[in-house]
């Protein structure tokens, strides 16, 4: 539910952009920094607040995290005030930041070290339901309660979810003061830039294609099928976050590298020409079942490659996620003005296919073969934890 309503975060105002623009009496673009504001909270904050929250126990700060969603959506709710409105989007940003870090390696920590990448998958269902449910059903029901019944149920959520944390689930001790690392140092840990490229060159035209999904169905002709090509996509979404979550401990390397290749295999079709509605149909569907797991594997093989100082190398994949992120919309914004949307596809085959090479190549440290918990296999010294006392395995 934290990852739902931290996707949800960013992603909600992108989607009611027409009513939150009447409702301050601005224009579309100015409502549409809302979705800056967040993903630039989310960017700028992630790296200094897990710093600083390292020492503290997991609970108390995924409880800080919920809090600040729910006072920050709350003001969104209710605030007439678009400068106050836009302040409260950066705090949604900085606690989502925080979120991102935390998430990873609190739900690794609550499974037996045989499940943590399940664990880590159901702790991100919520991605791809908030994408695939959450936007559409908040379009549909800001037409019955208005843009800011969206986000003050949003705050309720959030509220009744902070409530059930502090009553049933169980701490986790952060780190000693002296565990803490320099973020020049997590880097130059074997593996960690590997992943976070990957992150990089996945994350970038994945969201080329997303955000601009409309004008290039309207440059091949199909633009009047939007609604259903997304919806498949969702579908898609949610079948594969399913399998990733059983199969992401025994086939991880497997799962990143067949996930990467499909994508880039139907992003060469559609820019060959391969773009007749049944095609693309199956593109998206292919396009949905490769990126769904996405975060789970690459959060889990970054988690993997970090060992013990897993939450500031997560911290990290959440800067680089959403620069990412925003690097996405104004690349694929110059193609659009410049070369238009069919070039996109050559685009995101030219980023993919390095994501390719070094997800590939990088078999020692980052995406390593077989299971990640098979006998004599090797592995980072603190890649686990005993469930129980947060400290590495023997």
């Amino acid at each position: 539910m934290t990852s739902f309503i931290a996707t949800a975060n960013e992603t909600f105002p992108a989607g009611l952009l027409p009513q939150i623009a009447a409702g301050f009496d601005t224009t579309e673009a100015w409502a549409g920094q809302m979705v800056t504001l967040c993903a630039l909270g989310s960017g700028l904050a992630a790296i200094p607040l897990t710093a600083a929250t390292r020492g503290w126990g997991r609970r108390h700060v995924l409880l800080a995290v919920l809090c600040c969603f729910f006072v920050s959506n709350l003001v969104t709710a209710t605030s007439t005030n678009f400068v106050l409105s836009l302040a409260a989007r950066f705090l949604a940003g900085a606690a989502t930041g925080l979120a991102w870090s935390l998430l990873a390696t609190y739900a690794r920590s609550l499974a037996a070290p045989r499940q943590q990448g399940r664990a880590l998958a159901v702790a991100m269902f919520g991605i791809p339901l908030a994408l695939s449910v959450g936007v559409p059903l908040a379009s549909w029901s800001s037409q019955l309660i208005g843009w800011r019944g969206v986000f003050a149920c949003l705050a309720v959520i959030a509220m009744l979810l902070t409530l059930w944390v502090w009553l049933r689930l169980p701490d986790r001790p952060g780190q000693k003061q002296g565990s803490r690392l320099a973020a020049g140092q997590v880097l130059a840990t074997p593996g960690v830039c590997a992943v976070l490229f990957v992150v990089m060159t996945w994350i970038l035209p994945h969201y080329i294609l997303y955000t601009y999904l409309s004008p290039f169905l309207d440059s091949i002709g199909l633009g009047a099928h939007l609604d259903r090509v997304l919806l498949g996509f969702g579908l898609a979404a949610l079948l594969g976050i399913w399998g990733v979550g059983l199969l992401v401990d025994r086939y991880l390397r497997v799962l990143v590298l067949a996930a990467l290749a499909s994508f880039c295999a139907v992003s060469l079709a559609f820019g060959l020409g391969a773009t007749s509605l049944p095609v693309v149909y199956l593109g998206v569907i292919i396009w949905g079942l490769s990126f769904s797991g996405a975060p789970t594997l690459l959060q889990t093989s970054l988690a993997d490659a970090a060992g013990k100082h897993a939450d500031m190398a997560q911290a990290m994949l959440v800067t680089v996620f959403n620069i990412s992120f925003a690097g996405s919309g104004a690349l694929g914004g110059v193609l659009l003005e410049t070369t238009g949307a069919q070039a996109f596809p050559w685009v995101i085959v030219a980023l993919l296919a390095s994501a390719l090479m070094v997800a590939w190549s990088a078999k020692r440290h980052a995406f390593r073969p077989g299971s990640r918990h098979a006998p004599g296999r090797p592995s980072h010294p603190a890649a686990t934890q005993d469930p129980d006392r947060g400290q590495a395995c023997p």
